[in-house]
């Protein structure tokens, strides 16, 4: 076995993405100690020495597509950050998040489950979340204030409503309890979430 290295040619960082890519999508299918590096490799059409190339082994792989699921999990949330939020919108921009937020829940629900799974036994997978989750936070803070909203506990308060939405997904899109109408969990989630910040509106607004 080789030296890992990184590639620097268009076509070699492309090969690796698409590694990383697919490897991820069959750990997720099939359970990542039911996969190994020769299984990835057939999966994604090239040799077990192309994957040695540029991975030490299928956590490396497995590690990267996390990076990249977290990016992709969170993103609904940063699709505000060109908007402009006022009290009249904001419910309308909350509720927005929170249905592609469980759209994207929907579409990853395998690789949701098997993250889920390997968090809690692999210190690494659940520190990328626990970052992504704080970097999240910042982010919003930051999108808030810019749109004038005052700094009275804000981070908290963010940190709190990034949970909500995501215990949200969790219950819309894994438990469906027969006795919640789902459409009312939502409304009142996008209620309780403007009520959260509304002392951090300018008087002005």
């Amino acid at each position: 076995m080789g030296e890992v290295r990184e590639p620097i040619k268009r076509n070699s960082i492309a090969k690796k993405n698409k590694i990383i890519a697919d490897g991820f999508e069959l750990i997720c299918n099939q359970g990542y100690h039911n996969v190994s590096c020769v299984d990835i490799a057939k999966y994604c059409g090239v040799s077990t020495g192309i994957i040695y190339q540029y991975f030490k082994d299928k956590r490396d792989i497995f590690i990267e597509g996390v990076k990249l699921y977290s990016d992709n999990i969170m993103f609904p949330l940063l699709k505000i950050e060109n908007k402009k939020i006022t009290k009249d919108n904001i419910e309308f921009i909350m509720k927005d998040i929170i249905l592609k937020s469980i759209k994207q829940n929907t579409m990853t629900k395998k690789a949701h489950q098997e993250l889920m799974s390997m968090s809690c036994l692999d210190k690494k997978v659940l520190k990328i979340f626990s970052d992504k989750e704080l970097e999240i936070t910042e982010k919003l803070v930051n999108i808030l204030k810019h749109n004038g909203f005052r700094e009275i506990n804000l981070n908290e308060k963010v940190h709190l409503i990034i949970n909500l939405i995501d215990d949200l997904c969790h219950e819309t899109v894994y438990h469906k309890h027969q006795n919640i109408n789902y459409d009312v969990l939502i409304d009142e989630t996008v209620k309780l979430i403007v009520n959260i910040l509304k002392e951090n509106y300018e008087n002005d607004r």
